[in-house]
């Protein structure tokens, strides 16, 4: 899909409640026209692209870049609270998002697919992680980092992958480093150590902030590389491109077959995510107390949460 983003109207006069993030590898959704291209601002600056609305069979749909139109942001250069708090201003309230990854295990190959359940986060801190600081503090549990609910939407729509051999892996633990450059060959060993199944540099803040903007999020996961832990290969950007140029499509029909599925009316309570509503609102708003809270703090909260304070 080419798309002239100048040509496309700058606003929607409807809220979108799913939106899709697309990594390496996916960076289009053939099959969903698009309307409108917006540029929402945030309190944390702008998101990685401008959010395209696509429509299909009636629904609208938002896309976003994460690392940008041409690929241009590092791993540690995603304004991931710019992305999420632009979604959830147009209304998202379920986010899919889409990532390359290594395999750390042998029983999942390159191009393969993966439903993580979990996260280790090896990230170094160089990533603004939380919306709630600076004179607002909120503790917002994120012990399954997942959607359970939007995963199992994820299992039933396996079958329509295709190839001879192409695995949908159910569960899996994420090790998400910090990147830009790919693991030593000691680092490698120690995550499957731990037990991780892949590893990536985007799920993380991404996961930790769509939880604090009460979104329901899962991520899809497709192999490209034994990372390094297997001494006959060095992962490199040539492997990685290669199986994903190779299996590209197959990443479209599973996204495109999970989009239709949570557009039926019998998935309208699952993506509008009303089983997290209130769980980041009431640590928020339980833990600094009035007189320490700082006023561009609250505006800032107030952005995620319209009329957050008041009484």
């Amino acid at each position: 899909m080419t798309v002239d983003i100048q040509s496309l109207p700058t606003v929607f006069d409807r809220p979108v409640h799913i939106a899709v993030i697309g990594g390496t590898g996916l960076s289009s959704l053939p099959g969903y026209h698009p309307v409108a291209a917006l540029s929402p601002s945030t309190p944390w600056g702008e998101p990685s692209s401008p959010i395209l609305i696509l429509e299909h069979a009636g629904v609208p749909v938002a896309f976003l870049a994460r690392h940008g139109l041409h690929h241009q942001l590092a791993p540690h250069e995603v304004p991931s609270r710019a992305n999420v708090a632009a979604l959830r201003s147009i209304g998202v309230r379920t986010v899919i998002a889409f990532s390359a990854v290594g395999s750390l295990q042998e029983h999942i190959k390159p191009m393969d697919f993966v439903v993580p359940d979990q996260i280790i986060d090896r990230t170094k801190g160089v990533r603004p992680f939380t919306f709630f600081e600076g004179g607002v503090v909120g503790h917002v549990g994120f012990a399954d980092p997942f959607d359970a609910g939007l995963a199992a939407v994820v299992k039933r729509c396996a079958a329509s992958m295709r190839g001879d051999g192409v695995v949908l892996h159910n569960g899996g633990t994420i090790v998400c480093m910090e990147g830009p450059q790919f693991s030593t060959r000691a680092e490698s060993h120690m995550y499957r150590a731990w037990g991780g199944s892949v590893i990536n540099m985007s799920a993380l803040p991404e996961a930790k902030l769509a939880r604090e903007a009460e979104l329901a999020y899962q991520m899809i996961c497709m192999a490209t590389d034994y990372d390094c832990w297997r001494s006959t290969e060095d992962v490199d950007v040539a492997m990685v491109m290669k199986y994903m140029a190779a299996n590209s499509e197959n990443a479209k029909h599973l996204v495109g077959a999970v989009l239709d599925e949570l557009c039926k009316h019998e998935n309208s309570e699952l993506v509008l995510a009303k089983h997290w509503e209130g769980s980041a609102q009431g640590a928020v708003k339980f833990m600094t107390k009035p007189a320490g809270r700082d006023p561009e703090a609250m505006k800032r909260v107030e952005f995620l949460f319209p009329g957050f304070w008041d009484e």
